[in-house]
């Protein structure tokens, strides 16, 4: 199994090719905006009709995710259904897969703004945070924290080479915290030069960026005009 390899207050860690975080010490997996049910959310709200496969399509990256790593605890750092409704409209093979996922292991539930008290009776939350040793769990950044990870923002980064530019997802990681990158299927991204995930990463902030080998790059720093 390929990862990339990092230490955050001391624990060390493994993001995979697929963005999640892996604590071997404490058998977690860790996965933040799953977005499941976007297209039901959209279609519902007259937006654009996408392809309703979404939640299928991440929670299969997800089982194999939780295969690879045999984690018996796996926690979901919010936006983890597109809004509330999106968590009770999700179809029944959606249900059923999450229920099979969760059976044997514990399944914690982070709040997320687009999903702040979705509840489906499977595992345990919503919970606005969690700690575990010195490392805290949320969804959204806050500023001055140490040993966080969290995610909310979709951060992307974009590596140009003589050749042409590559955009892929990313995680942020400084010192002080991670960011984690999408991980469902419906979801764009915001690059990592802009605010506020400038203003949150400290100077030694590196972009990993996803792929069969994540690749660690210095973050790009956001440039100012004028």
């Amino acid at each position: 199994m390929n990862f990339h390899p990092f230490s955050l207050a001391g624990a060390s860690l493994r993001l995979l090719p697929s963005g999640a975080v892996h604590w071997p010490a404490e058998a977690l997996l860790c996965v933040a905006d799953l977005h499941l049910g976007k297209s039901e959310r959209m279609a519902r709200r007259g937006g654009a009709m996408l392809p309703p496969y979404e939640g299928r399509d991440t929670l299969a990256r997800l089982a194999a995710d939780i295969a690879a790593t045999g984690a018996n605890r796996v926690l979901c750092l919010g936006d983890s259904f597109d809004d509330d409704d999106a968590a009770k409209g999700i179809d029944d093979e959606t249900r059923a897969a999450l229920k099979a996922l969760a059976a044997g292991r514990d399944w914690i539930w982070i709040a997320g703004n687009h999903d702040p008290a979705a509840r489906l009776g499977i595992g345990e939350g919503p919970m606005d945070e969690l700690h575990i040793g010195a490392l805290v769990f949320r969804h959204i950044a806050e500023p001055g924290a140490h040993g966080e990870v969290s995610g909310h923002y979709h951060p992307k980064a974009r590596l140009r080479t003589r050749a042409r530019a590559i955009a892929r997802r990313c995680m942020l990681l400084d010192p002080a915290r991670a960011i984690l990158p999408a991980y469902g299927t419906y979801t764009g991204g915001l690059y990592c030069d802009s605010e506020p995930l400038a203003s949150l990463m400290g100077a030694q902030a590196q972009a990993v960026m996803l792929g069969p080998r994540p690749c660690a790059v210095p973050m790009p720093r956001l440039r100012h005009t004028g």
